[in-house]
């Protein structure tokens, strides 16, 4: 996904002399390219991320596009209050990226994981929040994010994770993509989960039952008219997402629940990393056993929600 980035920004850059590439002091050689092609807009702010939301910041209210790339955590837990003040409380148009969210950085410990940044940002006044799910994405949601015009934050993974789309999708900010259609049951996916969540979709169909797979790409603002046709049609819909189940995407879906007549409406099982840090060292597979994330897991607490209804 990180190359992809890479690919997508320099191509935005080369068409638009507004844009700009700021970095905290990471994926050096990832940004040649861009550096080869725009030197005078990659700006290298090292490791002082308060400071490159600062200058991002300054830079939109100077007409220019600015792109802060950075780790998650440190984009998003360490820079909360410049984001807040600089960034949303004057609605400029910069765009956001966190590389390495959820789980991605899994082995090198809870300083590293992000599972706690959509619910920092979404609940930010203004902000946008994107989780595009494989490397397509990426690209359809920073030409989403460069033609908005107020700040946009998109977390995305590291690289190598499996792609779900054969060509870029037309991304709209505030609406989902259906990835597969089903009768049975809706399965909302968020981020670099959408594969798994895919094989879900496939071990439901092995026991009969017709799952509808929703890349649900953006997390603010809510993709309404689909949550409505969700609710009104499956009884059990679920939230999937590689971030924490206070103040994500499944407890935004909550809220948006409570404010909805409750006749008709399907029941809603969320998914989510667990209200507490991991203790243990272990790459992303072992990181997502911890907290239920596998493919087993979800497929069996599907399955048991569906069984009284059946």
């Amino acid at each position: 996904m990180r190359n992809a980035f890479a690919d997508e920004i320099t191509r935005a850059a080369a068409a638009d002399p507004r844009v700009v590439m700021l970095s905290g002091d990471i994926g050096n050689k990832l940004f040649d390219r861009f550096k080869d092609a725009c030197p005078d807009r990659f700006v290298n702010c090292g490791v002082a991320e308060a400071n490159m939301i600062g200058v991002a910041s300054g830079l939109a209210l100077s007409g220019m596009r600015p792109v802060a790339y950075t780790i998650t955590p440190f984009i998003t837990t360490r820079v909360l209050e410049q984001i807040r003040l600089d960034v949303c409380y004057h609605d400029v148009p910069v765009v956001i990226v966190g590389v390495g969210s959820g789980l991605g950085y899994a082995s090198l410990g809870p300083t590293h994981h992000s599972c706690e940044d959509m619910a920092f940002l979404r609940a930010l006044p203004g902000m946008t929040v994107l989780a595009p799910a494989d490397a397509a994405e990426v690209r359809g949601c920073l030409r989403a994010a460069l033609a908005h015009p107020g700040p946009v934050y998109m977390r995305i993974g590291k690289k190598g994770e499996p792609a779900v789309h054969t060509e870029v999708p037309a991304i709209t900010i505030g609406r989902s993509l259906v990835l597969r259609e089903g009768t049975d049951v809706c399965l909302l996916g968020v981020g670099t989960l959408l594969p798994e969540v895919l094989a879900v979709a496939e071990r439901l169909a092995g026991r009969g039952i017709s799952a509808c797979v929703v890349s649900a790409v953006s997390v603010k603002p809510l993709d309404e008219d689909r949550l409505r046709d969700a609710f009104d049609r499956f009884p059990l819909v679920a939230t999937i997402e590689e971030h924490s189940l206070i103040g994500g995407f499944g407890a935004a879906v909550a809220e948006w629940l409570a404010d909805r007549p409750a006749p008709g409406r399907g029941r809603l099982l969320r998914f989510g990393t667990q209200d507490h840090f991991i203790h243990e060292a272990g790459e992303v597979e072992h990181a997502r056993h911890l907290n239920g994330l596998t493919v087993d897991a979800m497929t069996d607490r599907i399955l048991g929600a569906l069984a009284p209804a059946a």
